[in-house]
């Protein structure tokens, strides 16, 4: 479980990312170009994801991860999180960062986080 004010100073932390509401929802964007949402009454997120990620995730575990309406036909999941681990969806909100950010600022991410494993 994490909670949105965990998982929001989380994102916020990561390079170049910005929130703004949208939709009457917080999302997340890295240069303008959104890779996470969230969706505080329920409360879920929805990230960016591959399609493959997105069945994985959907066959493993159908009461923490769904397929979401408008973008879920582009690989995104919509994630609960009062059902998800704390570090998965850290791992899944990096991931769908990773996804959208410029390749040059994901190397730089990369190069500075190698030491933390």
């Amino acid at each position: 479980m994490i909670s949105i004010d965990e998982l929001r100073d989380f994102v916020l932390a990561l390079p170049v990312v910005e929130e703004r509401r949208t939709w009457g929802k917080p999302t997340f964007r890295v240069r303008g170009r959104m890779f996470l949402t969230l969706d505080p009454d329920d409360p879920a997120a929805t990230c960016k994801s591959s399609r493959e990620e997105q069945t994985a995730l959907l066959a493993s575990d159908p009461a923490t991860f769904a397929f979401p309406a408008y973008v879920g036909h582009h690989g995104w999941v919509r994630v609960r999180l009062d059902q998800v681990d704390a570090e998965e969806m850290r791992e899944l909100a990096t991931e769908a960062w990773r996804r959208t950010a410029p390749k040059r600022l994901v190397r730089r991410f990369d190069d500075s986080t190698a030491g933390d494993s």
